[in-house]
């Protein structure tokens, strides 16, 4: 495993890469995370996928950017920073927030980008919101620079397991590098609060995996259903966890990822 900076569209980019084989597979994390937080689904898929996390500017090891910025404009770092590491085909998966970046990157790189998988996300700020009480929560970035706080709040915001485990949030916040800065935690929200892809998804023709949990507070299932009549070659795998069971609850969720990007089938 390897872990490095790349320089790309005016950021400074954290990436690690676990060499392996076949099509690397990126990791776009949610809102405010470093790319730690995504280590437990690392561990849990098949030991010989090459897989990339990285850090979106402002979080973990890479610097926030000077300027606001949206999704297209980050898709096209995203595509800069794996050109510059000798990767031209990929599979994208995007927990959350980072499922907008991956539906993004999705649709401007169509025969860059072979299959998707979306985890716990929605079509942006024309979807069907999640419970206002609780996403009041999560408009200010102390949960991740308060593990503590985070755990009071964890069985709320994120629903499933962490009904029965809130601590394992705060050991999972508590491996990040850093804790995503103010600054670039208000340029994720409003990177979210301009964008869609509601009208795009019919474009988007890569096979795709929708992930949906049926306790999550903050996505609610109705989400999954929209982006699979609009999505032309997507599937839906349900499961009764919450908004982070992926990380929480790799062992699960993991092998059906593993199937999906393995399948050699592709629909008509």
């Amino acid at each position: 495993m390897t872990e490095t900076y790349v320089a790309a569209g005016g950021q400074r980019i954290r990436v690690r890469v676990k060499q392996g084989t076949g099509v690397p597979l990126v990791l776009c994390n949610g809102i405010g995370a470093s790319l730690e937080v995504l280590d437990p689904l690392v561990d849990a898929l098949d030991a010989d996928r090459t897989v990339i996390q990285f850090d979106v500017p402002g979080t973990g090891g890479s610097p926030a950017s000077v300027a606001p910025y949206g999704f297209p404009y980050l898709a096209w770092v995203l595509g800069r920073v794996l050109t510059k590491l000798g990767y031209d085909v990929v599979d994208v998966l995007g927990l959350s927030w980072g499922g907008a970046l991956a539906q993004q990157f999705a649709f401007q790189n169509p025969r860059r980008c072979r299959r998707l998988v979306l985890v716990a996300t929605g079509t942006g700020v024309l979807m069907v919101p999640g419970n206002p009480r609780v996403l009041s929560k999560m408009l200010t970035p102390r949960r991740f620079s308060d593990p503590k706080y985070a755990s009071t709040i964890a069985r709320e915001l994120y629903g499933g397991a962490v009904r029965h485990h809130e601590g394992d949030i705060e050991k999972l916040f508590k491996g990040q590098l850093h804790a995503g800065s103010r600054v670039g935690y208000l340029h994720q929200l409003l990177a979210g609060s301009v964008w869609t892809s509601l009208f795009a998804l019919p474009a988007i023709r890569q096979e795709t995996l929708i992930i949906a949990g049926e306790d999550d507070p903050i996505i609610p299932l109705a989400n999954a259903r929209i982006m699979n009549r609009l999505l032309p070659h997507s599937r839906v795998h349900l499961h009764d966890g919450g908004h982070v069971d992926l990380v929480l609850n790799a062992s699960e969720l993991a092998p059906v990822i593993t199937s999906f990007l393995n399948d050699p089938g592709e629909r008509p």
